[in-house]
């Protein structure tokens, strides 16, 4: 899969691929790592070391921002930039002159289409993101359906019913840095979106209201749409 920015223009992702960044539904172009994954063979089989290493020291990482890339379902691409903080923190500002903002304040997800004017909300603990932006990513219990060790790649794949149903993610880091290099969602119907990120900072520190969520503005304008 090639980084090709200059494929970004003002493409304007739509509802679906945005979920992709992992609320309950999303989208995309296959990458096809779930070929030769060495599945665990019970919710009891231990947990790869380098794995549980690798999780730890994301989880480490309190704070990040940076750049990312969407695939689509069709090979489309959209971008933007990203602020992390844990826990269940996350904001996406996305290129273009869709003006999409995805939000995160650790209770709830917002998606915001200002050009539409549009303001969708889901709460966090039922998307693959309460995995990524929890305080420490747990890979106990059945939650880890498979783990592959590659030179240059580690990948972890994770599930769990009761916080997204059949939805999965799959986060993808780098072995020796322990970056965190991209991650999958793959919804119940087996399709993927992909997330990469790159010139990613951490420790960074952010201003009182990157993460806030408008509720009364979100009830007004719901209510006024329907």
């Amino acid at each position: 899969m090639k980084n090709d920015l200059s494929a970004l223009g003002n493409f304007a992702p739509t509802r679906r691929q945005l979920l992709g960044l992992g609320l309950v539904a999303a989208g995309a172009a296959a990458l096809n790592v779930i070929p030769g994954f060495e599945l665990l063979a019970s919710a009891q089989a231990a947990v790869p070391a380098a794995a549980q290493k690798i999780a730890d020291h994301f989880s480490s990482v309190k704070s990040m921002s940076g750049e990312f890339v969407q695939f689509g379902p069709k090979g489309e691409q959209t971008g933007g930039k990203f602020f992390l903080e844990r826990p269940g923190k996350i904001r996406f500002n996305y290129d273009g002159a869709s003006n999409f903002r995805v939000i995160s304040d650790g209770k709830s997800v917002v998606i915001l289409n200002k050009k539409l004017n549009t303001s969708d909300l889901y709460p966090l603990s039922k998307t693959p993101l309460k995995l990524l932006l929890d305080d420490r990513i747990d890979l106990s219990g059945d939650r880890v359906k498979s783990v592959k060790e590659e030179d240059d790649l580690t990948t972890i794949k994770l599930a769990d019913k009761s916080v997204f149903g059949n939805a999965m993610i799959t986060m993808m880091f780098d072995p020796k840095t322990y970056d965190l290099r991209q991650w999958t969602i793959t919804d119940a119907q087996g399709k993927d979106t992909t997330v990469m990120i790159f010139n990613t900072k951490e420790g960074v520190s952010f201003a009182a209201d990157t993460f806030a969520i408008d509720y009364t503005a979100n009830r007004e304008l719901n209510t006024k749409t329907r």
